[in-house]
């Protein structure tokens, strides 16, 4: 029974869950050479995927050919809001579903992502069937489009788990024991069949505003136009707790941008005027700490990062990983001095799976 509960991790059951799969491809000039114009393209292929989504029980779905990046957050009402470079998709999965795309008629997108939301409750129960529906999908489609191309779509299924560290300070007790079993098995044994070459990356995230109250704080590290020493004492506050729990692949970036965490294997350490690429070799001893930020800006909110080491990869599932961050977390906003009856801390879970169709 102790075994049992080292390998659980115990999270509130006001947990928010959230699932999509995003396949992308690379037009090509023949692709566009088999349609009248672009915007004849791009209209034939939604037809063509949302017939498709219909067949299949998949209802809400989006076609994204602008060569922006897709984030999915949960929300009580829908929005789709755009960015220079993001398209953030707000959603609940139990009520929200729609079938849009975007795009510009004088633009060749240099990628064209489906983008497929899971809808319903019981999100992560059901994660391996929706799967399946999207793989039916994607078959018919290429069956449908041929010149797509073989072996074109790069199929990455994201899956999260979002809550407060801080719930039960705030009365909310009841809490469930989850395993975080990794996504190949749970998915195996639901016959869910995923080719055998493939990319896992399981990690953490966590953002705290810079608020009033730890402006107070920390006021004697607060110089005009010289944040360095708070952001340095940020950092130690943060690099120590995880290096307590020999947690060794982390990330805080502080620069305005949005974490993106990739394997170093298939993505490099890139960044826009939005976005920050972070990558890891998940299978390497080195210590990999990354921390960015810049000495003369003060931002808003500040983003943290814990990714799992393959050693962190258990049959039991990712639970023991999962306990130690939450450990991580709590040392390090005690550190802070935040106070868990008045502020969230949200906490979110990340399990991704990426293959080649």
């Amino acid at each position: 029974m102790a075994s049992m509960t080292l390998n659980r991790v115990y999270i509130p059951t006001n947990a928010r869950n959230n699932q999509y799969i995003l396949a992308e491809f690379k037009p090509t000039e023949q692709f566009y050479n088999c349609f009248d114009d672009l915007q004849s393209c791009y209209e034939r292929l939604a037809r063509q995927l949302f017939a498709q989504c219909d067949e299949y029980e998949l209802h809400n779905v989006h076609l994204i050919a602008n060569d922006k990046l897709p984030i999915v957050r949960f929300h009580e009402e829908s929005y789709c809001l755009q960015t220079q470079k993001q398209m953030l998709f707000f959603y609940n999965p139990k009520y929200h579903e729609a079938h849009k795309s975007y795009w510009d008629e004088n633009v060749k997108a240099r990628k064209i992502s489906l983008l497929f939301l899971a809808t319903g409750s019981d999100i992560r129960a059901n994660a391996a069937n929706f799967h399946i529906k999207v793989k039916r999908t994607l078959e018919a489609l290429l069956e449908t489009n041929q010149s797509i191309g073989a072996n074109a779509l790069r199929v990455r299924d994201h899956q999260h788990l979002t809550y407060d560290i801080f719930a039960k300070s705030k009365g909310n007790k009841e809490s469930y024991g989850y395993k975080l079993r990794s996504l190949y098995p749970r998915y195996q044994a639901r016959n869910c069949t995923l080719p055998d070459t493939h990319s896992e990356m399981t990690y953490a995230t966590f953002s705290l505003p810079v608020t009033r109250a730890l402006k107070t704080e920390y006021q004697h590290l607060l110089k005009h136009d010289d944040y360095s020493q708070f952001y340095k004492t940020i950092e130690d506050a943060f690099l120590s707790s995880c290096a307590e729990k020999q947690l060794s692949l982390c990330a805080f970036v502080a620069d305005g941008r949005l974490p993106l965490v990739r394997n170093s294997k298939i993505d490099k350490n890139a960044a826009n005027i939005e976005l920050q690429k972070l990558s890891f070799d998940i299978e390497s001893d080195q210590v990999q700490n990354a921390s960015i930020w810049e000495s003369d800006k003060l931002v808003d909110t500040m983003n943290f990062v814990i990714v799992a080491h393959t050693s962190h990869k258990k049959d039991m599932g990712y639970g023991r990983f999962m306990s130690n961050v939450e450990s991580v977390i709590r040392a390090f906003a005690d550190r802070l001095h935040i106070n868990p009856n008045k502020q969230d801390v949200n906490i979110r879970f990340f399990q991704h799976i990426s293959y080649q169709y």
